[in-house]
């Protein structure tokens, strides 16, 4: 079947069953095609929100259908790819943190959307890359463990001087992966061209960035700027989707070491199996995870509007 046809199948499904489909930016292009919406993660947890299709499918990683499922209880929420997982949050667990709290009592836990719905419900609000920053500068607190990726926690730090973070041992593998080598490679392939990256990149690689940024944030500067040559600092997907909305721009990946093989998972066949049951997994969370969860989330809006 030509990817044409399936994609035609999928939206007769989508319309037929009244489900909404969503889709993380670093999936494939074919798959963008066919979603209702796409973004990144916070983004599509809020437009799955408003969305009046009673069922949702999701196609990125679980940590992203289980917020999808906090702030939609009501819904029906499916992830297209049951093996779809982050690395980043499955690093850190409730237990883990539970007793790094006990040793830091005076400390006020920031997770990043990347954790799971377990682990956001011993802490006290919510982030993502576009608004840590004004979130952590915006809370009463001083003192702050920020949770999982170091690398996002320093760059907040560095923004926020007047706060106290604490940061642990983890982070995205995949954008950490990137070094100063790779800059100077990239530069030196690609003069002239501006380099964005994505704060889940180590400190010495950020440093060197003419821009730093979420994946929207990327997008949205490399959209709107009048220069014509980029480098891309995060997910290679993120180049080749602006080289479509852009084909008069030059988009260039960092390095070929920033792949994501969890986001890569999921395909355009398992969007159709998923709508035709015959494939993805429900996300099913008790009353009390959603409950606690989602203060995190709530909190997120609150300091983050």
């Amino acid at each position: 079947m030509k990817v044409s046809e399936l994609q035609k199948k999928i939206i007769e499904l989508k319309k037929e069953k009244d489900v909404c489909i969503i889709a993380h930016s670093y999936q494939s292009q074919d798959i963008l095609e066919v979603a209702d919406y796409t973004g990144d993660s916070y983004k599509l947890s809020i437009d799955a929100s408003k969305a009046r299709n009673k069922t949702i499918l999701m196609c990125g990683v679980r940590f992203m259908a289980e917020t999808c499922k906090i702030l939609s209880p009501e819904k029906t929420v499916y992830l297209a790819q049951p093996t779809a997982g982050c690395s980043m949050a499955d690093q850190m667990d409730r237990q883990l943190i539970s007793q790094v709290k006990k040793m830091y009592p005076d400390y006020a836990v920031v997770a990043y959307i990347n954790t799971t719905a377990e682990l956001k419900t011993i802490c006290d609000v919510c982030v993502t890359s576009s608004s840590a920053v004004k979130i952590v500068n915006n809370m009463d607190a001083q003192n702050i463990l920020f949770i999982p990726d170091c690398n996002l926690g320093a760059y907040v730090a560095k923004q926020c001087p007047d706060k106290n973070i604490k940061l642990l041992n983890g982070g995205c593998p995949i954008h950490a992966c990137v070094n100063t080598d790779d800059v100077k490679k990239a530069r030196a392939m690609y003069p002239g061209a501006e380099l964005l990256v994505h704060p889940e990149c180590l400190p010495e690689v950020v440093e060197t960035a003419d821009y730093v940024g979420s994946t929207s944030g990327i997008m949205n500067y490399a959209i709107n700027s009048d220069k014509k040559d980029f480098i891309i600092g995060t997910e290679i997907s993120i180049a080749e989707h602006l080289q479509y909305m852009c084909p008069d721009k030059n988009f260039y990946i960092l390095s070929q070491k920033l792949i994501c093989s969890n986001m890569k998972a999921t395909t355009l066949m398992d969007v159709y199996n998923c709508l035709a049951g015959r494939g993805g997994e429900e996300i099913v969370l008790d009353n009390a995870t959603i409950n606690d969860a989602r203060k995190c989330i709530d909190e997120m809006i609150r300091l983050g509007g």
